[in-house]
């Protein structure tokens, strides 16, 4: 994403006054969004109202309008983040470029084109944004960023530095509190030591990540991470389980993504469970006593979950006796238990009428992976994301206990399931920022140890420039993300900003891959190279907990009220 000039020798590696020039650059970009903002909406409106159909037939704009937010909203805690360090004295030279090159080049983006992806590039005329807002944004603090601030002298010297630090936990200073630094540093040394050696292996087997993995996790907590006290966790923060998942991910997003499993069914029981069900399940997910597996989609449905078919029908004991197929389950085969949505009103054919159940099943084997009667299933056989495996479903006249519907009611599964869509896309979020890491680890050092024309990789300008630009968006990617998580753990609502980190931090983790992958020439592309697996396991960022299409749909709704 940056662009290549000639101005290594001409301009200074670090504008004077940078965190001033950042902080006044905001307020045109504010204008600029709600300018943008009030143009769509006119697209889109019918009688005043905004319209579903005309949001589809205005997509694009729609969606551009999202990703314009996001790098608006982006660069507000970029900005927030470097005044920090600034207060505290930790504004060094890395975190200055980081932050000059990231502001350069995002706006650049705004003023010239945004890129949705590698295909896709939004500009501010798609958006109905006329001269006049445009004109907003030649101001002084715009124009020195945009000239100065992504030059090839700043990301030739972001490279020089983190050549210096290479093998950091990171570059650039998180901004975090040291306990959560504390907790990094616990899980980045165990990835190291017991997931990274192997993770190559596991994926080129596609075995299932070892029983000893899921058994030291437990130990070090990572089930129980958020789960309250009072009912067997550690009743630790949202920011926390966002470290863990982002190390543990930049080892290998399988272990990453177990933690993710137990948080998300957590968090179902936390927002809509019983009493009784938050006594009896909770203390089980912590302790990894139960392993849980999410069960929604259901094929031909994809990321419209209201249509889906799969009924459950009470009988005489009030019991229920589910039908149906789902699609697309990790880890179906060796947990204990699934958060399973399903139809209890079969007079609805949307989002009302679903029902989410607790059901219980008996862990599988190599020899018999679904054992449990009334249900069948069949691996999918993936690219990436695997250590967990992925199946296909059939239930018939599968038997859930009554006392395992989901808060003793029917017809709330819908809802019980968006309470945890803040928490599941700000752990989509995470889990990219590490697997975007990994590309990076990977990437520099390969760019270090391999020689062409009589130097390192490294000092070539297009393969410096694209090191620089993953370290920086790395950086803007995890700003977002860390907020998101701050607001989530003071109850603060952050759908907004959970979609837009994850929105973000899957092009980030994509984009790193690809161009780690570059890097490596011929090499990346042999299988036994980490970075092989390391693209295969970025390219689902972008499709599952809500693809970007949707992503960026349901942002677009938020914006426009």
């Amino acid at each position: 994403m940056a662009h290549d000039g000639q101005d290594l020798h001409m301009k200074p590696t670090l504008i004077p006054d940078l965190l001033a020039l950042t902080a006044a650059s905001l307020e045109p970009l504010d204008q600029l969004l709600e300018a943008a903002r009030a143009s769509v909406k006119d697209m889109v409106s019918s009688d005043g109202r905004v319209s579903g159909r005309l949001i589809e037939e205005n997509q694009v704009a729609a969606h551009g309008l999202s990703w314009l937010a996001t790098y608006v909203y982006s660069l507000r805690q970029m900005q927030k983040w470097a005044e920090k360090l600034d207060g505290e004295g930790k504004f060094g030279e890395m975190e200055q470029l980081l932050h000059q090159i990231g502001f350069g080049e995002y706006l650049l983006q705004v003023s010239g084109g945004i890129q949705m992806n590698q295909g896709e590039i939004i500009r501010l005329q798609d958006l109905g944004v006329g001269q006049d807002a445009l004109r907003g944004l030649n101001v002084p603090a715009v124009a020195t960023l945009c000239e100065q601030g992504n030059s090839q002298a700043a990301r030739t010297r972001l490279v020089e530095l983190m050549e210096e630090q290479a093998g950091a936990t990171m570059f650039g200073t998180s901004g975090l509190e040291e306990e959560l630094e504390m907790i990094r540093d616990q899980f980045r040394r165990y990835a190291v030591e017991k997931v990274e050696p192997y993770a190559h292996d596991w994926h080129l087997k596609d075995e299932l990540i070892p029983l000893s993995v899921i058994e030291e996790l437990a130990e070090m907590g990572v089930f129980g991470l958020t789960i309250p006290e009072e009912y067997g966790g550690f009743g630790l923060s949202k920011a926390s389980m966002v470290v863990v998942s982002e190390e543990l991910s930049r080892g290998y997003i399988g272990v990453g993504s177990l933690g993710t499993r137990s948080e998300i069914a957590a968090e179902l029981i936390l927002c809509g469970g019983t009493e009784e069900q938050k006594a009896n399940w909770l203390p089980k997910l912590s302790s990894a006593e139960i392993l849980p597996t999410a069960v929604f989609t259901e094929p031909n449905t994809g990321s419209d979950l209201g249509s889906l078919r799969t009924r459950a029908v009470k009988d005489e004991n009030g019991d229920y006796r589910i039908t149906g197929n789902k699609t697309w389950i990790t880890h179906a085969a060796r947990t204990h238990v699934m958060t399973l949505l399903a139809r209890t009103d079969p007079n609805t054919s949307d989002h009302r009428g679903l029902s989410m159940f607790l059901a219980e099943k008996t862990p599988g084997t190599d020899e018999a992976p679904f054992p449990t009667p009334g249900m069948t299933g069949g691996e999918i056989e993936v690219l990436g994301y695997r250590g967990m495996k992925e199946y296909e479903l059939g239930f018939d006249n599968f038997h859930v206990k009554g006392e395992n519907l989901l808060g003793g009611e029917e017809n709330k599964g819908f809802k019980q399931l968006m309470e945890t869509f803040e928490s599941a896309r700000i752990q989509t979020a995470a889990r990219a920022i590490g697997v975007a890491q990994a590309a990076l680890d990977v990437g520099l050092q390969y760019a270090l140890d391999r020689k062409a024309f009589g130097q390192p990789l490294a000092n070539f300008p297009r393969v410096s420039g694209k090191l620089a630009m993953m370290a920086v968006e790395i950086a803007v990617a995890r700003q977002l993300t860390y907020f998101s998580a701050y607001e989530k753990d003071h109850d603060r609502r952050c759908d907004l900003e959970a979609g837009m980190a994850k929105l973000l931090g899957a092009r980030v983790a994509w984009a790193c891959a690809d161009n780690a992958l570059q890097i490596h020439g011929g090499n990346g592309f042999a299988l036994e190279y980490t970075i092989s697996r390391i693209l295969c396991d970025a390219r689902i960022l972008n499709i599952f907990e809500g693809a970007a299409e949707i992503q960026a749909q349901v942002i677009a709704r938020r914006l426009l009220g």
